[in-house]
């Protein structure tokens, strides 16, 4: 018996035979040069096998049963464009005509250069995007190998373990009872598919399909990230208690969905959810979101050849608003950091040397005027259709809010001009993810209509820490009293200038955090979907005043060694 561990990413316990499939990136790439004479056929191969996997990608989007995630068909659809993206087609088969590389050798060296694009960029769910050009690629290689698809791997309930696993794959194998995945982060497509399977998934698990034999027995843990590899009687005892156990806890949780969350004390407490698709509204709604804290327009743009123009955003804006109507719908504004990954291609090669620390989010979009006028344009029309909002992210300075602001004006007049519809009086946030912004969150909210806290980033940006980074993800710590401290003080700023105010990262959605947040007086949580009834749960049974009289002592005092005492009651409840 041994355990491997990993970043859970869907919940739940299952206790299952392991089916090992095989990724593309297994496959021999064979390496030789062919006869100037050969290129043609060589191209032509290659376009072969490029077409028949887009075939096989509009197969089974078309044939996707009733009851498959909502996601599944967008997932899809974004592979199969990457098949006729040129970034990527057309410079391998420029790779076979000039260096007169096999087809294999040319893709696999297109993908590899792309996918490095995708790994320089700072942000996670961007960075995770390079997986899916490589899946893309490996579905190609096993074409032209030769190889089977994984769904004819595996054939009946199992636990699915591979190094890697492409969304079409994940789609056709019905029978998995859960996934074990060597690669991948939480905002990978993996992660995706499986929290909307509803079924428990391990990602980032190292050497897992090395390690682990086809047919051994298996404990997945999904809510504690590990994977226990053929377990004694006693384990699996402890677990199928915890299995029955879950299910209760399951059905318990399903008769919160309308119950309004009121603390012990009588505190109401705002939950929301964060999505990333239109598709995933549905969720929200199942969940008893009262809205969308916090939707990411970021999935308009990635993984394309050419930009969103402005009715296809304002499509999908308006397909969220109109589905949480009344509820409100807080549109996030382009969040990413790399022009190139976007497609817009300038004629400058410079490569920012810290992303992080470079043209980003509110930034880009300032020195991209022509594109965020497009995208407010586009939010500011589909608000018309119900309660939108709309956020900027990473502020940092004063003159970033005004000239936002300014964009809107001018966004707004445009509409007008044009004679169409638009609310008027939309509300414009903030976010806080850098200790600049949460020092300065009392400015802010002089000029904003509320302020959403992005707890990922202000944790990565306050501790100096990359989460990513397996050297030292260990030191990422929510609680450390910096953190505690600037999460403090914005939502004190907006309470004082009687502002809304909201947390919006991963924070919000783990119950313990969650009653912290809510005993420093913060009333308005966004979280992922699945996170919604735990986190309700939680604050139903708290008695919201004498855990805020507690902590506020420790954190006036600076006391900081009574803060994991504190803690450690928060998770025994």
């Amino acid at each position: 018996m041994f355990s491997l561990h990993g970043v859970g990413v869907s919940a739940g316990i299952v206790v299952a035979r392991a089916r090992l499939i095989e990724s593309g990136h297994q496959v021999d790439v064979p390496h030789y040069h062919i006869k100037a004479s050969e290129t043609g056929a060589e191209v032509a191969r290659l376009q072969v096998a490029m077409r028949d996997v887009q075939h096989e990608l509009q197969s089974v989007a078309s044939h996707l049963r009733e009851d498959a995630p909502p996601e599944a068909k967008a997932l899809l659809e974004v592979h199969a464009m990457l098949l006729d993206d040129p970034a990527f087609t057309g410079a391998a088969a420029r790779a076979i005509c000039q260096s007169r590389w096999c087809a294999e050798w040319a893709l696999s060296v297109q993908a590899a250069e792309l996918a490095a694009q995708f790994e320089a960029i700072e942000d996670e769910y961007l960075r995770e995007r390079g997986r899916d050009v490589q899946q893309v690629a490996d579905r190609v290689l096993r074409r032209l190998a030769g190889s089977p698809s994984a769904h004819a791997m595996a054939d009946e309930p199992a636990v699915i373990v591979a190094a890697d696993i492409a969304p079409a794959d994940m789609l056709q194998l019905r029978h998995a009872l859960g996934f074990v995945i060597d690669q991948g982060g939480v905002t990978s497509h993996t992660a995706i598919l499986a929290r909307g399977m509803n079924v428990p998934a391990l990602v980032g698990a190292g050497r897992a399909s090395e390690l682990i034999r086809d047919d051994d027995l298996l404990i997945l843990d999904g809510h504690r990230g590990v994977v226990v590899v053929a377990p004694d009687e006693a384990m699996l005892t402890e677990y199928r208690n915890l299995q029955a156990q879950e299910v209760l806890d399951r059905q318990r949780l399903l008769r919160l969905v309308h119950v309004p969350c009121l603390s012990l004390d009588g505190q109401a407490i705002e939950l929301q959810a964060n999505i990333e698709t239109p598709a995933e509204a549905a969720d929200a709604i199942a969940a008893g979101a009262q809205g969308v804290g916090l939707f990411r327009s970021e999935f308009l743009f990635l993984n394309r050849s050419r930009l969103p123009d402005e009715e296809e955003q304002y499509r999908a804006y308006r397909a969220v608003i109109e589905a949480m109507a009344p509820r409100p719908v807080t549109i996030r504004t382009l969040d990413v950091g790399a022009d190139k990954a976007l497609g817009i291609s300038g004629e400058d090669p410079h490569q920012a040397q810290n992303p992080a620390l470079g043209l980003r989010a509110i930034r880009f979009c300032l020195a991209e005027p022509q594109l965020f006028l497009t995208q407010l344009r586009a939010i500011l029309r589909a608000s018309a259709h119900g309660k939108a909002r709309m956020l900027i992210p990473m502020l940092a300075h004063a003159h970033e809010v005004e000239q936002s602001l300014s964009r809107i004006e001018q966004a707004k007049q445009q509409l007008s001009r044009q004679g169409l519809q638009f609310d008027a009086s939309i509300a414009v946030g903030g976010m806080i993810e850098v200790p600049a912004a949460a020092i300065c969150a009392a400015s802010f909210a002089k000029r904003l209509d509320f302020l959403s806290i992005g707890t990922n980033d202000l944790i990565q940006y306050t501790l100096a820490i990359d989460r990513s980074d397996h050297h030292v993800a260990s030191l990422y710590d929510p609680f450390h009293p910096a953190v505690l401290k600037l999460i403090q003080q914005s939502i004190r700023a907006a309470q004082r200038a009687g502002k809304p105010v909201a947390v919006c990262g991963e924070m919000a959605g783990e119950p313990r955090a969650a009653l912290l947040l809510a005993a420093m007086g913060l009333r308005q949580f966004s979280m992922h979907p699945a996170h919604v009834l735990p986190v309700k749960q939680a604050l139903l049974r708290a008695d919201l005043a004498a855990l805020g009289a507690r902590l506020q002592k420790i954190l006036a005092s600076d006391d900081f060694d009574r803060l994991p005492q504190f803690l450690a009651r928060l998770a025994s409840g």
